[in-house]
């Protein structure tokens, strides 16, 4: 009798435990397509228009820029109301936004939307991954988080396809605003309460980059380069004559080649070591990167392979720099040191596209952007080498950090925070 009733209760457990994150998973699937097709969209509605690619730098970095400050500040308004009530805040004036690009489509008042975008998004993110934090435990968290990966990698990659489908920039724009309306919906109407909060801690950059300047720099880096290549790629294919039927498919290739490439990076550089990892990872990217840069008129589906490939080798930046950073700070420090890194990341991630954009409009030729990036990555190889002369490895090293396609986890909200148990 006692085996039956066991039996009997694990069917009632499993879907009350399930129920608890399909809100948050299926809300965050419908942001991400949203934002997908954003990615698309915007640079080559601007682009269209004759804008400077220096000025669709700007409009690409100031998103960033509203992310690194939603950073700072968005804990403030969900500790303030609570996650659903932040979470449904966030995503409707995400879709107020994209309703208004409609309006116009001046790059400037484009640049002011995507900085308040940014800083929305930035917060419906920190309540997505402390709502999946809380509700989940140590046997479920790994496998709760990789379906949240999986979700988040999916909806970036079908947002360009979708955009390819609409083509017409206003529709889009009108279907991304209803797509971050509908965002909100499942996180609105479920039963299940707001997590409580943790205490929140700060690492600051500074002490982080005392703590592991490799780690810190692979992140900024990684933030760098990723916004370089997403923003302002579908302006060098549309220049080398691609057309808004192939960038979404560019895109989405690449998107998707980014994410089967971090579980076998992971897996190798917990193997090899994480030094040799990022090494490797840079020499290969610079190879692919001056391989774009001269090859801009080649067939497409080279362009898809190439750029397939780019992305999959700098994708896991983040996480290798995560991963080294991690090795060298107490368990202790996790938490406030994975927010440091965030932050890291977005400033890398603000300053790419200005730059770049604006290399591009000085030499007048979309090929300067892959130039841009694979002089980025050369100075981050000098580095490297010169830390693996300078300081040794660790031998013990943590478990790789696996990343979303824009790094969001805010881990100062984290209710349970890292395990302190060694392993």
């Amino acid at each position: 009798m006692g085996h039956r009733r066991t039996l009997q209760a694990i069917p009632i457990a499993m879907p009350s435990r399930f129920n608890s994150i399909i809100p948050v998973l299926l809300s965050v699937l419908i942001a991400e397509v949203a934002l997908g097709m954003l990615t698309t969209l915007i640079p080559l509605t601007l682009s269209a228009h004759d804008t400077h690619s220096g000025v669709i730098g700007l409009v690409g970095s100031a998103y960033f820029l509203g992310f690194l400050v939603g950073t700072l500040t968005c804990a403030r308004l969900v500790r303030a109301v609570g996650h659903i009530r932040a979470f449904a805040v966030f995503a409707a004036l995400s879709a107020d936004c994209a309703l208004l690009m409609t309006s116009t489509h001046s790059p400037l008042v484009w640049a002011g939307l995507r900085l308040v975008m940014g800083w929305q998004l930035s917060g419906v993110f920190l309540v997505a991954e402390s709502w999946l934090n809380d509700k989940t435990d140590s046997a479920t968290r790994g496998r709760t988080f990789g379906a949240y990966l999986l979700i988040s990698w999916g909806g970036a990659a079908m947002g360009p396809l979708a955009f390819g489908l609409l083509r017409n920039a206003d529709t889009a724009l009108i279907m991304t605003g209803v797509a971050f309306a509908s965002a909100l919906l499942p996180m609105a109407v479920t039963p299940v309460s707001n997590p409580p909060m943790g205490e929140r801690k700060r690492f600051s950059l500074r002490r982080l980059y005392n703590t592991s300047p490799m780690g810190t720099t692979c992140v900024l880096a990684s933030g760098l380069v990723n916004s370089c290549f997403y923003t302002l790629v579908p302006v060098y294919l549309e220049r080398h004559g691609h057309g808004p039927g192939q960038v979404p498919v560019f895109l989405s290739g690449a998107l998707i080649a980014a994410l089967l490439v971090q579980y076998p990076v992971g897996m190798a550089s917990d193997r090899f070591g994480r030094r040799p990892m990022t090494l490797a990872a840079l020499g290969l990217a610079i190879v692919l990167a001056l391989l774009l840069a001269f090859c801009g008129g080649s067939p497409f589906w080279v362009l898809i392979l190439l750029g397939s490939l780019l992305s999959g080798v700098t994708a896991p930046l983040y996480g290798l720099g995560a991963g080294q950073t991690n090795d060298r700070v107490a368990r202790t420090d996790y938490v406030a040191a994975s927010g440091g890194l965030l932050f890291a990341w977005a400033v890398g991630s603000t300053i790419g596209p200005v730059a770049a954009g604006a290399v591009m409009t000085r030499t007048g030729g979309a090929n300067s952007l892959f130039f841009f990036i694979a002089a980025a990555l050369l100075l981050l190889s000098g580095f490297t080498l010169l830390r693996m002369r300078r300081t040794p490895g660790v031998e013990n090293e943590s478990a790789f950090v696996v990343a979303r396609a824009a790094p969001t986890q805010m881990p100062e909200l984290t209710p349970q925070g890292p395990s302190t148990t060694d392993p």
